[in-house]
């Protein structure tokens, strides 16, 4: 696949759980594009959408919620109307996805060994032996110790961060075009974050992978993406290469979010300032902009405008007409 290739097209997604008359809107006419070699964030607070966008493009929303609208394009093909098959086939071969908690999708009394040699056999077409050959070779390839022996192991006798290696091992062993992380790093400390993040990277450096990397965490973003897409209450509110959206941020939102982040300078810089209020509730959510309740910057036009960007990610887009000029 040529570098910069786009493999993923995202346009107007809208998903929706019902709840009595109106639906909620857990995403709402989300648009994006993957390129080959690259690395796309979402980022948010919890339930601000991420996870479920994440989900849709496999056709794994959770029920009873479904896609209302939009476009979900492969290299081309329209996967919304894609036959189970063909999803079927798609995941784990061209696209795969390394969930935030390995210990639930690893099953507990299965070995490391039989799991990973079953989805090589079903997904790579090998045979038992060249499986089991192969599975060796994925667990050294994201440093998993000793990885004869842990074939044998079962979940149980690993560690958290390990359990993750496996999970992506899992993932890249049929060397998929476009990996779906979705918080792959958040029950892990700090030390073994930074080692699951570096390993993502480095097989995006050898394959030419491209990952989209959901996570609630800016500095996980900062650190990883190429570009970034800001989301609250299902919207998008900003959007841009992940450079400029760090240095200068243009929506209220975005500001909070890196005003939030710890700082590992203790000789005096600024303290973290958690963003003020609650989470939005999509049941009862303003008119105009969702976060004009949480917002200094808020005024009785917020409740008119539409929470639309005014750019794409080479433009740096913004969903806040009131922002500029205004202090970060």
């Amino acid at each position: 696949m040529q570098a910069d290739a786009e493999l993923l097209e995202v346009r107007d997604l809208t998903i929706a759980f019902p709840a009595g008359e109106t639906p909620l809107l857990a995403a709402d006419r989300v648009a994006f594009s993957v390129k080959a070699g690259r690395t796309l964030g979402l980022v948010g607070e919890s339930g601000c959408g991420k996870s479920v966008t994440l989900r849709s493009l496999l056709g794994m929303v959770p029920y009873p919620g479904e896609v209302l609208a939009g476009e979900i394009r492969w290299q081309g093909e329209d996967l919304r109307v894609a036959s189970r098959k063909r999803l079927a086939a798609l995941r784990g071969r061209e696209i795969s996805m390394v969930f935030q908690d390995p210990t639930s999708c690893l099953n507990p009394v299965f070995t490391i060994g039989d799991q990973m040699g079953e989805t090589l056999r079903k997904r790579a077409g090998m045979g038992k032996a060249q499986a089991r050959r192969r599975a060796v070779e994925l667990l050294d390839r994201v440093g998993v110790p000793s990885p004869e022996r842990r074939l044998r192991a079962y979940p149980h006798h690993l560690s958290g961060g390990m359990r993750q290696r496996v999970m992506i091992a899992i993932a890249i062993a049929a060397e998929p075009q476009l990996l779906l992380a979705d918080e792959p790093t958040t029950a892990l400390d700090v030390t073994t974050q930074e080692q699951i993040l570096s390993l993502l990277l480095e097989v995006q450096r050898d394959t030419g992978m491209a990952i989209l990397l959901v996570s609630h965490d800016l500095g996980v973003i900062a650190e990883t993406c190429d570009e970034v897409i800001v989301m609250y209450a299902g919207r998008m509110v900003e959007a841009g290469l992940a450079p400029a959206v760090m240095r200068s941020p243009r929506h209220p939102y975005t500001r909070g979010l890196i005003k939030a982040m710890p700082s590992l300078d203790v000789s005096g810089g600024v303290p973290a300032a958690p963003i003020p209020g609650q989470p939005p509730n999509l049941a009862a959510l303003p008119p105009g902009c969702p976060f004009q309740p949480r917002c200094a910057l808020a005024r009785p036009e917020c409740a008119e405008i539409p929470v639309t960007l005014d750019g794409d990610l080479l433009a740096h887009g913004s969903a806040c007409p009131f922002a500029e000029g205004a202090a970060a």
